[in-house]
Order: C-alpha cells, then structure tokens, then sequence
C-alpha cells in the first residue's frame, strides 16, 4: 500500500498484524500450551535464538507477554498479560473453523476440555446478548465511533508471510491451517473488502492499492482454498465477481473475534464498528463459548486430549 493513501480504520487489521507472523503465532500458541522459558521456546521450536528474542521483545512490546519471574520460581519466563489472556478467545474462533472445514476428515487435533463444567466440547462464536451462533448472513453493521480513514502504510510483502510448512511445526494445529487460508495481510484486506461487499477485480484494485499481479494471486489462492467461488457478471463475458462459498462465510466468526480483541485493547475505546444481530435485534459482541454449558471458555479453564504424538 502506498505511503498516505487514506485506509479504512479497522480493529481487525491492527490484531492481524499482531498474531499473523508464522514465528509469533507459534510462539502465542506454545505460550498457550504453558511454554514460559525462553530455553524451552527455542527447544520446542527450533527457531533460531535471535529470531525468537526478536519476536517475545515485539510481544512484550505489544504488552502480549510480560518477561518477569512468578512467586517462588527461580527462572524468568514469559507469561501473558490480561491483554494477551484475551487473545485465547481469537485461537478458539480460529480452530473452530479449522475443526469444521481443514482435518481432512480426520478427527481434529485437540480435543477440548472445558473445566468449568467437566465436559469435552468445542469452541462456539455466539452473540452476547442472545447466545446463538453467529452467522454472517444474520449480522448487520454500521459506522462505530471510530470509522473512518486515515493515511497509513501497510509494510506488506509481495510474498505471503505465512509459511504454511513453518505453521504446523511441531503440531498438527486447526489454528494453523486457518491462518494458512487468509494467508497474510493482503490476502486478510481483500476478505475484509468483500465483507464490506467489494466483489469485482477492478473494485479491489480501488480499494486497495494493491498490485495486479499480487490481487490476482492471492484471490487464485482464496478460490483454491474454497473461501471464494468465481462468477462472471457479464453474459458471455470476461469479467467476474468473488463471492464467499458457504465455507468462506464461516471465516466471518475468527474475523470479528479479531475485531472484538482489536475494539477492545488497540481501539482507544472507539470501535470503527458496530454489529447487530438480527436474530435478537441487538447490538452484540461475538462471544466464543463452550459447546455443551454456553459459558465463555477462558484460557484457565481449559485442558485438552491431543490425537497425536508430540515430539518434545
């Protein structure tokens, strides 16, 4: 994107930019597994020493991870602040649509254990107000207190940085082959535009600044990947319209996950959007909850059966 050019506020963009990093999603995700040291991030990840100080010093700096040391331990560690506490919410949106559309028809990697009430579930996005799943379909928007467009610059690489062999190291992880679909920021901008209802080549060229060559690879990737269906919008013509197949809209729940984590610690309390759920008439936030007693899963009320081996 070019230097100045005026972009769309977005609490989405600001948390993708955070978590989309191969290495810093490993990284998030081992931390979640209950990884603190920096020896046993580097052993459990193979990643080379200087690379992994550089991305727990970016984490800390996004105030994701606190260096320090806890109540009667010796050695320092890494440990999540409440802001990256939250990010918990964003992973189980994440798996959840990996779990549904990306094992292949094998079982899902973890299996879920929800503490609070003893049961295995699976993660659910629900509205807040109403407690029933949230589908694209039924959720409406409007300018929140934040919209609006600012000069920025994206600093996107024309490659995607996601790297879909680096993503799955170690495990096999629905998460990861989620983020392997959006792919990387551009690949995230143009799913973010066809939300907004931008469908057509030549729109997203508008919208975005991006290069031809770039769009087009990566909308050949979301077609691919079955997020996008392709259709031409003139009779016997040339030209065509992206729209979301039944698997790309289930993409909009790990999408406004995001949103809410973005609205809630990088937004200074003003929300570019606001989002309606038709099924109750009410003004929501997505909720991501436990399938089988719908309360909210939090991070220190979890355990899991994994269905594979883990190599340590």
């Amino acid at each position: 994107m070019n230097p100045g050019r005026p972009e769309r506020h977005c609490s989405v963009r600001k948390t993708v930019e955070i978590v989309l990093d191969s290495w810093t999603f490993l990284i998030i995700r081992e931390a979640f597994f209950g990884v603190q040291s920096f020896e046993k991030f580097q052993r459990r990840l193979g990643i080379p020493r200087q690379t992994l100080s550089t991305r727990l010093a970016a984490l800390v700096e996004n105030q994701i991870l606190v260096q320090g040391r806890r109540q009667g331990e010796r050695a320092s560690g890494y440990f999540f602040t409440e802001r990256g506490k939250d990010l918990f919410s964003t992973m189980l949106a994440l798996m959840e649509f990996g779990d549904k559309w990306l094992t292949g028809g094998e079982r899902p990697p973890l299996q879920l254990i929800h503490t609070r009430c003893g049961c295995e579930c699976h993660p659910v996005t629900v509205c807040s107000e109403c407690l029933e799943p949230v589908n694209a379909r039924d959720v409406t928007f409007r300018d929140g207190p934040g919209a609006g467009y600012s000069p920025y610059e994206i600093k996107l690489r024309s490659r995607r940085s996601s790297d879909p062999a680096l993503l799955e190291r170690v495990r096999p992880c629905s998460v990861a082959r989620t983020l392997q679909i959006i792919g990387d920021r551009w690949s995230f901008l143009i799913l973010r535009e066809a939300w907004f209802g931008v469908r057509r080549f030549d729109e997203m060229i508008d919208k975005l600044g991006i290069a031809t060559n770039i769009l087009s690879d990566r909308l050949a990737h979301l077609v691919e990947a079955g997020v996008f269906r392709k259709e031409p919008y003139r009779k016997g013509g040339d030209r065509f319209e992206y729209r979301f197949t039944e698997m790309g809209k289930d993409l909009y729940r790990p999408m406004i996950v995001m949103m809410r984590w973005g609205d809630r610690w990088l937004s200074d309390g003003k929300p570019p959007l606001r989002l309606r759920h038709r099924l109750c008439g009410s003004d929501f936030e997505p909720l991501v909850v436990c399938s089988h007693c719908k309360e909210p899963i939090v991070a220190n009320e979890t355990n899991y059966i994994l269905t594979y081996e883990l190599d340590e």
